[in-house]
This record gives structure tokens, C-alpha cells and sequence, in this order.
């Protein structure tokens, strides 16, 4: 039974030797036999991926090879010091640290994302601004025909050096040889053969000039009754008004009858939402003006009192000054004292470089009325962004079709932009949608927060002039931003005091001119517009009929089905 004895040892044999052989497996595995973990050799690849930290992870590994032979001889002789053992591993402890380095130095990245969520409106508006951002302003020039609104803006470019020299000699000289000699400064906006033969603008130019405090977008309006629907698709997209006033004799008299247009360009002006407006009185050193003081005060006396009350403030809103497109004076520098000795002003680029700076909202919602479209390596779009902020590859969507697609390019003032902000005037190549597609009234909006697409609503109507009686069933052409539908107004619901505000309990059988109600408008084709009190410059709109402006409005109500 002696032999017995010796019988009761191997399980501590075994078990020795089981750890024995568990450690030289762990070991052969880049494991820890005491802490049974993985190595920092072998824990460095999971972070390269990440980090892109491949330097470390080849060199580690053979590091452990090396000594996992040395780990299990020892461990026979003395299986206590088995937990001691990590002392030889320590080699590889110092690159820990490194990697916990490495790994936390791309962790502080996500910090500022975490910032910038937090942070308020505003701050995020100036976040969205770098320090060489020029504010942006769309100016757009309105007047009756002939009044030299292509003229001055021709003279504008040149003035600012965005049309040398050279070209201004070019358009010159064609202007010379098709005798139109005079015309030649507005060929640098009117650029199609049928307005330079004519000498009449047709389609709403648009042109760029830059000072040291801002950049100007120019939209030429044109100033034919005829084309007064361009004329608002303009003034839509602009944020100061510049009404050009001819101070020849007749011409200004012309301008400001009930047949001219001077009087409904400033109230479509008011209606489309430019709040400021710059009288410019030109063509003052036409040989019958002369610069005189006595017709700058006449024009002046006769335009302040119907202008105050299409809703500008002479105070606040409106500036005059008396300038001359063709030569240039009074617009980038001052007039002389031996040609203008009574004007003590400024010129009207120095007048545009002090007005006030204009509220935007550059976190808002996307909201980019489309004014053109057009292929070009694809399908572009032009507009003004209203509010919010527009980022190249972003994904957007049209309204009222729902069509989504990406931006692929943003443009501006011929140079391509990663980013666009609210008052910008760009051109954006899409993909995913085709040109026909599109229509003008559209409108570009971020998917999360697309507009709103109705057939009816209620709005707040100012009837300004009618040939006949207002009443349910009447049909008219609706203008809202950039968009024009054909509208039925279906019920008359309540009058509204203009001096009180006091809503009617019974609904009007009719409207007269300069009466208010609110009504009920519909449409056969779904349109783009939100309320006033949300979006303005999708909530106010323009009623026209046979070629007369016939009411204003804005939006109160949205009817979905």
C-alpha cells in the first residue's frame, strides 16, 4: 500500500502542470496568465482602425514572442512566482500610455460638436461668419421707363472696376455703330440682343460689385408696364430699393402720372418687403435741369407725400439725393461744389456702404425661392436664400413636388463657394433632379424642414384699385415671392377696420378700392408660401389683373386638406 501514497499526489502535479501548460497557451496567445487579459501589444490593434496609429501594432508582437519561451521555465521549479510574472511582460507596459495617448487625443475632437450644440442663435451666426465675410446686400433698381436704371448700374460696375476699361470701349464702340451711342453703359446688364435693339430691359439683369465694406448684388428691373412681372420677381429677392426718378422735363411728369410707373414700382416694392427705399433723383445735368435746385425740390415735394403712404417712413426709411448716371456724378464720389454747390450728402456708395445692416437668420430653416433654372453639366438653380444656410453635397428638397436631391456646387459672383448664407444671391447645381422638373415659384428647403405646398388659404387683402366691383368667384394672378399662379377669390369672410383693426361679424357681399378684408383665396396648382408671422418673405404676395396692380396682401392662414 506504500505505492499508494505517491497515488494521492497527482492531482498537485496535474494542477501544476495544467497551469504550466494554461500559461505557456496564454503566453503563445499574447494573454497574461494572472491577469488573463490581453497584452498591450495585442490591444494596440483594435485602436488603429480608429486612430490610425500602424506604427505600433507591427513592432509590439514580437516583442511577446520573444519572451513567452522564458515565461514557463521558471514556472515548473517554482509555481508560486506564476502570479509574479507579469514583471516580464512590463517591456511592453511603457507603450500603454502611448496608446492611451494616442487614443486621447482624437477623443477631444468631439468636443466643439458638443459646443456648438449648445451654443445660442446668435452665437452660431457669427460662428457661421469668418472674419473676411463682407455682408451682402441685394439691391434692386425700379422706375418708370427711360428713367436710366441701366445706365447708373452699367456705371456702377464700371465705377467699382467690375467691368475695366477695355470692355466698357467695347460696348462703346457696337454701341456707336448700332447709334445707340448713348446707351452703351447699359449694355453691361442689358446683355440680350432684344434689349440693347430696343433699349428697353425685359428680363430682371443681375450683376455683381463689391466695395471695401460690402458686396452688392444689382438687380435691374425693368421699368415697362408690360413687364412688371419681372419687375416683382426682382424686387422679391432684394433687400434695398433703389427708385430711379428722371429729372428731365416731362420724363419725371411721365413717371408719376397714373399711366407711369414710378407710383406701382414703389408700392410693389413695399409689398415684395424692402423696407428701405433710396430716392435717386438722375439726370440732373440734362440741359433742362442743370442740376437745379428748384426741380430737386419739386420732384422731392411731389413723391414724399405718395410714398409716405404706400407705408415708408420719410424719416426712416427713405433718402434722396440727386446724382447723373450717364457721367457718374454723386455715385461713388461726392458731387462737386461748382457743379451741385447745394448738396452737402454723400454719394449713393458711401449711402449704401452706412445703411443699417439687415437681420438674418442664418440658423433658420432653408428657404431659397427658385427666380431662374437653366442646364449647365447638369441642372441649376438661381435664387436669394431667404433664411437658413446651404453647405455643398447637402441633401435638399423641392417643394411643392417633394423632389429630393443633393447639392453638388454652389456658385457666386463667378467663384465657386463651399457654403452660402441667408442674402446670398447664388446659382446651385442639383443632382437627382432634372431641369424640367423644376419651375420658377419653387422652392429649395431643407429636408428636415420643408415649406408648406396649399391650394387655399386666408390672407389679410388691401384692395388698391379696381375698375369694378370686388366679389366672391373673382379671378385674378397671384405673385408671391418668385411664383405666379392663378387664383380664384372663393368666399369674402370678414372686413377689417384699417384704423381700428375691428373685424366685421358678417362677411362683405363686395370690395371697393382702398378697402380691407380677410378672405379666402384658392388655386388649382398647389403653392409655396408660409403665413407673414412665420416666414414674410413667403407670406406677402400682389394681386394683378389685366396688366394693373389690383391688391396687396399677406398670408394669416394656411388650409391643408
Amino acid at each position: 500500500m506504500s505505492g499508494e501514497a505517491p497515488q494521492q499526489q497527482p492531482p498537485v502535479v496535474d494542477k501544476a502542470q495544467a497551469q504550466v501548460d494554461l500559461t505557456a497557451k496564454l503566453s503563445a496567445m499574447g494573454m497574461n496568465a494572472s491577469a488573463h487579459d490581453f497584452k498591450p501589444s495585442v490591444k494596440a490593434p483594435t485602436f488603429v482602425p480608429r486612430f490610425k496609429r500602424a506604427d505600433p501594432a507591427p513592432a509590439n508582437p514580437p516583442a511577446p514572442a520573444a519572451a513567452a519561451p522564458q515565461q514557463p521555465a521558471p514556472t515548473p521549479v517554482q509555481p508560486t512566482p506564476a502570479p509574479v510574472q507579469p514583471s516580464e511582460p512590463a517591456p511592453p507596459t511603457p507603450e500603454k500610455p502611448a496608446t492611451n495617448k494616442a487614443a486621447e487625443e482624437p477623443a477631444k475632437a468631439p468636443e466643439p460638436e458638443k459646443v456648438e450644440e449648445a451654443i445660442s442663435d446668435e452665437e452660431f451666426d457669427e460662428k457661421l461668419l469668418d472674419e473676411n465675410f463682407k455682408e451682402h446686400f441685394n439691391v434692386v433698381f425700379i422706375g418708370h421707363v427711360d428713367a436710366g436704371k441701366s445706365t447708373m448700374g452699367g456705371n456702377l460696375l464700371f465705377l467699382t472696376g467690375m467691368v475695366d476699361k477695355r470692355t466698357m470701349e467695347k460696348y462703346e464702340r457696337e454701341a456707336r455703330e448700332a447709334n445707340r451711342e448713348s446707351w452703351y453703359l447699359s449694355w453691361a446688364l442689358d446683355t440680350n440682343a432684344e434689349e440693347r435693339a430696343k433699349g428697353k430691359t425685359v428680363e430682371c439683369g443681375r450683376a455683381y460689385f463689391e466695395t471695401d465694406k460690402r458686396r452688392y448684388t444689382i438687380l435691374d428691373a425693368p421699368g415697362h408696364k408690360n413687364f412688371v412681372p419681372s419687375m416683382i420677381g426682382g424686387a422679391a429677392q432684394a433687400d434695398i430699393g433703389v427708385l430711379v426718378i428722371s429729372a428731365r422735363k416731362g420724363e419725371f411728369e411721365t413717371g408719376f402720372e397714373r399711366g407711369g410707373q414710378t407710383r406701382e414700382h414703389a408700392v410693389l416694392a413695399k409689398t415684395s418687403g424692402v423696407k428701405k427705399l433710396i430716392v435717386v433723383i438722375n439726370k440732373m445735368d440734362d440741359p433742362t435741369v442743370n442740376w437745379s435746385k428748384e426741380r430737386y425740390d419739386e420732384c422731392i415735394s411731389k413723391l414724399t407725400p405718395f410714398l409716405k403712404g404706400a407705408g415708408y417712413n420719410p424719416k426712416t426709411d427713405l433718402d434722396f439725393l440727386p446724382v447723373s448716371g450717364y457721367t457718374g456724378a454723386n455715385l461713388k464720389d461726392p458731387v462737386g461744389q461748382d457743379v451741385c454747390p447745394w448738396f452737402k450728402g454723400e454719394p449713393l456708395l458711401t449711402l449704401l456702404d452706412s445703411m443699417q445692416a439687415v437681420d438674418r437668420k442664418f440658423n433658420g430653416p432653408l428657404r431659397l425661392p427658385i427666380s431662374e433654372k437653366y442646364k449647365d453639366m447638369g441642372t441649376v438653380i438661381v435664387g436669394k436664400l431667404e433664411t437658413g444656410h446651404l453647405v455643398k453635397g447637402q441633401n435638399v428638397v423641392i417643394m411643392p413636388n417633394r423632389k429630393p436631391c443633393e447639392v453638388t456646387s454652389i456658385h457666386s459672383e463667378d467663384k465657386e463657394l463651399n457654403t452660402a448664407v441667408s442674402g446670398d444671391n447664388v446659382h446651385i447645381r442639383l443632382r437627382g433632379i432634372e431641369e424640367e422638373e423644376i419651375s420658377v415659384g419653387y422652392v429649395l428647403c431643407d429636408t428636415r424642414h420643408p415649406v408648406h405646398a396649399v391650394t387655399a388659404f386666408e390672407a389679410h387683402l388691401v384692395i388698391l384699385e379696381s375698375r369694378n366691383i370686388i366679389c366672391a368667384g373673382y379671378n385674378a394672378v397671384l405673385h408671391v415671392h418668385t411664383g405666379v399662379e392663378e387664383v380664384t377669390l372663393a368666399t369674402l369672410l370678414q372686413l377689417v377696420d384699417k384704423k381700428t383693426g375691428r373685424k366685421s361679424k358678417r362677411p362683405p357681399p363686395y370690395l371697393k378700392k382702398n378697402q380691407h378684408a380677410i378672405v379666402r383665396l384658392e388655386c388649382e396648382q398647389p403653392i409655396v408660401i408660409e403665413t407673414f408671422e412665420t416666414a414674410p418673405q413667403l407670406g406677402r404676395f400682389t394681386l394683378r389683373d389685366e396688366g394693373k396692380t389690383i391688391a396687396i396682401g399677406k398670408v394669416t392662414k394656411l388650409i391643408t386638406s
